[in-house]
């Protein structure tokens, strides 16, 4: 039987919430990812003078930044292998250093070709409410049994 962490699709029910999982995307971590990202910079999401020339606010959070951190905060709560699919619609520019509340709401449980389904929304918000981001997430889970 493999290590196990995280949850069995036995004890997840319909209607069940992961989170929420607090975290603030800083300047450095911006910085660092569009580093590793290969993003020249200075751009709209390191610089406050080229942000605002795109017609933003600020420096704003890369979405595939958005989508990784998402993506992490779900595999820390179900494994590493157990993200199948996540599909995401970004609805507003996240900002930098502020906190971001990422959640997920089970919709759906079903075992599939072998598999243990969960299917969830899943939610990037700001501490006012504000929805940056949000979707669908598929996650497989183990039996307890296996």
């Amino acid at each position: 039987m493999p290590d196990q962490n995280g949850p069995f699709f036995e004890d997840i029910d319909m209607g069940d919430e992961i989170g929420p999982i607090e975290l603030v995307a800083t300047d450095e971590n911006v910085s660092t990812f569009c580093e590793l990202w290969g993003n020249p910079m200075p751009n709209r999401f390191t610089s406050q003078e080229i942000a605002e020339k795109s017609g933003l606010p600020g420096p704003i959070v890369p979405g595939v930044m958005s989508m990784a951190i998402m993506s992490q905060a779900l595999t820390d709560w179900a494994g590493p292998e157990s993200l199948k699919d996540l599909d995401l619609v970004f609805r507003q520019p996240i900002p930098h250093n502020k906190p971001l509340l990422i959640s997920a709401t089970v919709t759906d449980t079903r075992e599939e070709d072998g598999e243990n389904i969960i299917e969830c929304d899943v939610l990037m918000m700001g501490e006012a409410g504000e929805r940056y981001v949000g979707g669908i997430a598929i996650i497989t889970l183990p039996s307890s049994g296996e």
